[in-house]
């Protein structure tokens, strides 16, 4: 799969953080039309010692979940740990990753947040413009952002505000689990993608795509 190169990754923290604020504003958000064909989920995790990183991409078909292609990269960590800037350390190596691909998927789940970020550019908005494909934020947990509780059954979903800004939706994804944190990364709307964090959440709590990436990557990070 082809991705653009937008800037360099050694950046300082001063120009990484104005990196991002330039990327944001270059986030398309538009309604994602049609069915995917092709859905890819992206999950990336820190070795033992935490001196590598791992990045895991499963490429399945939409509907059946059926596996069409899997990829893996390793590479050393070369940024530091700094909230807000987890992209600058972790979307090299899924860039890495990306470029093993075989297959071009329409769409990108990936673990992580997408504009539910206090500069609008999470590693999904970030990954979304390098590979100028849809992408969504599918978070474990919240980075920013207020909402009110929600209700218990899957489906259910409180917005994410930033101030009078809605930034994404806290969606319940199966039915008194909690829920996931799910934000436009790139090419969609956020009505798009809770309708595709709903469909691609087959029996668990996480979306199928990001749930197989996460555990090849879990497999993958002992074995480095």
């Amino acid at each position: 799969m082809n991705v653009k190169h937008l800037h360099n990754w050694n950046l300082s923290y001063e120009r990484a953080r104005a990196v991002q604020t330039a990327l944001a504003a270059k986030v398309q958000l538009c309604s994602f039309k049609g069915t995917p064909r092709l859905i890819a989920g992206l999950d990336c995790a820190f070795s033992k010692d935490g001196q590598r990183i791992c990045a895991a991409i499963i490429v399945l078909k939409f509907g059946t979940f059926e596996v069409t292609e899997t990829v893996t990269a390793v590479a050393k960590v070369a940024f530091p740990y700094i909230p807000g800037l987890l992209s600058f350390r972790e979307a090299p190596v899924c860039i890495k990753a990306a470029k093993k691909l075989k297959t071009n998927p329409d769409m990108f789940l990936i673990d992580g947040q997408g504009i539910a970020h206090p500069r609008r550019l999470g590693i999904a908005s970030h990954l979304g413009l390098v590979f100028d494909k849809p992408t969504i934020g599918c978070a474990k947990s919240r980075l920013t952002g207020s909402f009110d509780e929600v209700g218990p059954e899957k489906g259910d979903y409180s917005l994410l505000k930033d101030k009078s800004e809605t930034i994404g939706a806290v969606l319940r994804t199966r039915t008194n689990v909690k829920p996931l944190f799910v934000s436009v990364g790139n090419k969609c709307l956020l009505k798009d993608a809770v309708r595709m964090t709903l469909a691609c959440a087959v029996k668990y709590r996480l979306t199928e795509p990001t749930r197989l990436a996460h555990q090849r990557v879990s497999k993958l990070r002992l074995e480095i």
